[in-house]
């Protein structure tokens, strides 16, 4: 049976999007840990780890000055478009930036581009990837508009919900954005789906717990 290649897709974990940034999300931080853990495991397997980040021209449609939706964020080579301080990642993992054409909002990481400018569907492909597993900032607009794309590209998708936080311009916009990727196809899951259940330790022969 044809073994499935895996990579990891985490979007926008930035100062921005977090507690006390421009655009900042509740909880946003509360994930950082978890893509870590995340980050970690595909790390140890060396598969492939992506990470987003909006980098954004001053001036954007993007931005409600000057038409848009959101106040300024993550601006390109500004302390708000960093990475959160806490997110700890290899340095084989791939950057890919996006929002940087002013007259596009690019909340998908398939309009996004590395260091060469090449776009996340040629890498991937590259890469042998058929399998995404996806979290990060927010639920609702990158995290969605992703893994969207990822189904339309025919990539399994599975969403990260322990790794992922939403903007919630309305309450209830998280849960109708994960109710829309299943729809599409997308699979939801956690950081506990990863781990091997504990195996308890054989039980003495005598039947009496060790040490008596």
């Amino acid at each position: 049976m044809l073994k499935l290649k895996k990579a990891l897709l985490i979007a926008d974990p930035q100062v921005d999007f977090c507690p006390g940034g421009a655009l900042g999300i509740k909880d946003g931080d509360k994930i950082i840990s978890v893509v870590n853990a995340y980050i970690r495991k595909f790390a140890a397997q060396e598969l492939p780890i992506f990470i987003t980040r909006d980098w954004h021209p001053q001036k954007t449609k993007h931005f409600k000055v000057y038409g848009g939706v959101w106040p300024r964020h993550c601006v390109h080579d500004t302390k708000g478009a960093a990475f959160h301080p806490g997110l700890k990642f290899p340095k084989e993992t791939i950057i890919l930036s996006k929002g940087m054409d002013p007259a596009k909002d690019s909340y998908s990481a398939f309009h996004a581009y590395d260091h060469n400018h090449k776009e996340l569907h040629h890498l991937l492909q590259i890469f042998g990837v058929t399998e995404l597993y996806v979290g990060g900032l927010a639920t609702d607009y990158c995290v969605k508009h992703s893994a969207l794309d990822a189904l339309k590209y025919g990539y399994k998708v599975h969403v990260l919900l322990d790794a992922t936080k939403g903007v919630n311009l309305k309450p209830w916009d998280s849960e109708d954005a994960v109710r829309e990727m299943v729809a599409a196809g997308a699979k939801t899951m956690t950081l506990a789906d990863m781990t091997p259940a504990r195996k308890r330790p054989p039980r003495p022969a005598n039947n009496k717990r060790p040490g008596y």
